[in-house]
């Protein structure tokens, strides 16, 4: 599997186009526009060079490189770093539960999640965010929320099963 799932320019709520991931910083030189990337266990590289890009501090990339965080919010300058567990069914029925997190760099223009271990693909959210401009609109904050949204949803299956 491709380790950068997506990695989009947004303008006024709607997506203007896919970046590759050295182009980053210079498609933030716009002032109106913000990028959302998104990640599936990255590497060492990918991360480092995802941190050159958006100025990510260096603490909060180690803890996305190593995983296995408790969930935690910490604010580094203008810019957030969430973890959130997530966790899945294992597919076939016999009640398995696996698990995994999701890490999220947030800032004024951006939006980096990192998904580690089991986890739904957070494409369904893009596409409800992209069919709702008027809220992504919003900027990352909206995308966190949805994000974080989608997640704790993916819980109530395992609830209900047990």
């Amino acid at each position: 599997m491709n380790m950068v799932v997506n990695c989009a320019v947004y303008e006024n709520g709607c997506r203007v186009r896919n970046i590759p991931v050295e182009d980053i910083s210079e498609a933030l030189k716009d002032p109106d526009v913000f990028v959302w990337v998104g990640l599936h266990e990255p590497d060492e590289p990918l991360l480092r060079q995802i941190q050159a890009e958006f100025r990510l501090h260096d603490l909060a990339v180690e803890d996305a490189l190593a995983a296995h965080q408790r969930p935690k919010l910490e604010e580094y300058g203008d810019g957030l770093f969430v973890v959130l567990r997530t966790a899945r069914l294992e597919p076939g029925g016999d009640g398995h539960i696996l698990l995994g997190e999701t890490h999220m760099f947030v800032g004024p223009r951006y939006l980096v999640s990192v998904r580690h271990g089991a986890s739904q693909p957070y494409s369904d959210v893009r596409m409800r965010c992209e069919s709702t401009p008027h809220l992504l609109k919003k900027g990352p904050g909206f995308v966190l929320y949805a994000l974080m949204d989608f997640i704790v949803d993916n819980y109530f299956p395992i609830v209900d099963q047990l």
